[in-house]
């Protein structure tokens, strides 16, 4: 694959989480020496679940030159590959799909802020930009790096979760020859029921024909960036990024729409939004695959019946990955609320989803 660490500076840096700005301080002088430590500005963003983001910049923050440092939350490496994290960021900047990442640290990377607008539940509505986000999704699901494909790694972190959740609970030898009485906490299933959920998933949704491509496979609305004066959209943070299904990729970013902090899956795009995006994201898949830009109502339809599939995935993966958090993450948020939202929504879609067919009355709604 192109990109590695061979060329990036790392720092042998710890930075603390609770006083940053002397770590923060340290770091620029290696990446911005003609920096004067007392006019650097440092601003804080909220919008993680996991990391700390802190921006740093000389004069104004929407200026070309700041610097974004995350730092890693607690934890996550047990569950992040930053290794291909850093390549992703490689890759995408490459392609100029994603911002530079200047240096890694201990706990952290440094990289390129994107300026513009963080979108919100508005702003991802409105037609001019969802199909600038549809069109930058098929742009990116057709970057080929070296290396050839990868396999899907849904599967792979999905196992990867419930490994971890069996072992945080530290069990007894009785609960762990009945993983049935593994419970989380209340109103979400058992670690047996959870396991089997999974091998289901895993039968029914390999049987589609959805291509494997490199996918974010994390696009919140609050990891996308609008560029009015560019007219323009821009993906941030590969956490997550990696070859998976090109359907889990939509489906997952159809599922943010009902939010985050107030999660509302009333406000889950309808089929009319949902085949004008997928429309767009056709185009421009098939033009960036050098194919014809001729998009049928029988491919739009063939590729929303596979998304409404694989967002039962995607709320089945966020569930489990809100499950651990709740348990270890030291960020002030409901993680427990988020996977019980999540969870309940996959098991009151799930058997409607599966009975879904590409010669599904379009029409008869979600």
């Amino acid at each position: 694959m192109d990109g590695s660490r061979e060329n990036l500076l790392h720092l042998y840096l710890h930075i603390d989480e609770l006083e940053p700005r002397g770590g923060i301080l340290e770091l620029l002088r290696s990446i911005r020496p003609q920096w004067k430590p007392q006019d650097i500005h440092m601003k804080t963003f909220t919008e993680g679940l996991t990391n700390k983001l802190i921006g740093c910049f000389v004069g104004s923050l929407q200026e070309n030159d700041c610097v974004l440092v995350r730092l890693y939350g607690r934890m996550t490496e047990l569950y992040v590959n930053r290794e291909r994290e850093v390549q992703m960021f490689q890759v995408l900047h490459s392609y100029r799909c994603g911002p530079q990442i200047y240096c890694t640290f201990q706990n952290g990377i440094c990289y390129e802020f994107v300026p513009g607008t963080v979108l919100d539940d508005t702003l991802v509505r409105q037609p001019p930009i969802y199909r600038l986000i549809a069109a930058e999704m098929g742009k990116i699901h057709c970057i080929r790096p070296e290396g050839g494909q990868g396999e899907p790694f849904i599967w792979t972190k999905m196992s990867h979760f419930l490994a971890l959740l069996l072992k945080s609970r530290n069990i007894s030898p009785v609960a762990q020859r009945r993983p049935d009485s593994w419970v989380a906490f209340p109103g979400v299933p058992s670690f047996g029921i959870l396991s089997g959920e999974m091998e289901t998933l895993k039968r029914h949704l390999s049987q589609i024909d959805s291509p494997v491509v490199l996918c974010h496979n994390d696009l919140l609305i609050k990891n996308i960036i609008y560029n009015h004066t560019d007219g323009m959209v821009k993906f941030i943070d590969y956490e997550y990024a990696d070859y998976n299904y090109q359907a889990f990729d939509i489906g997952n970013h159809f599922n943010e729409f009902a939010g985050v902090e107030d999660i509302n899956y009333s406000r889950y795009p309808g089929v009319e939004l949902q085949r004008d995006w997928l429309t767009a994201y056709l185009e421009s898949y098939k033009h960036s695959s050098g194919l014809e830009v001729r998009v049928t109502d029988a491919e739009v339809t063939r590729l929303y019946v596979q998304v409404c599939k694989f967002s039962l995935a995607s709320n089945f993966f966020w569930g489990l990955w809100a499950i651990f958090q709740s348990r270890h993450s030291t960020i002030h948020f409901n993680f427990q609320r988020y996977a019980t939202a999540r969870l309940s929504y996959y098991f009151k879609k799930k058997e409607e989803y599966f009975g879904m067919n590409p010669k599904l009355d379009i029409n008869s709604g979600v």
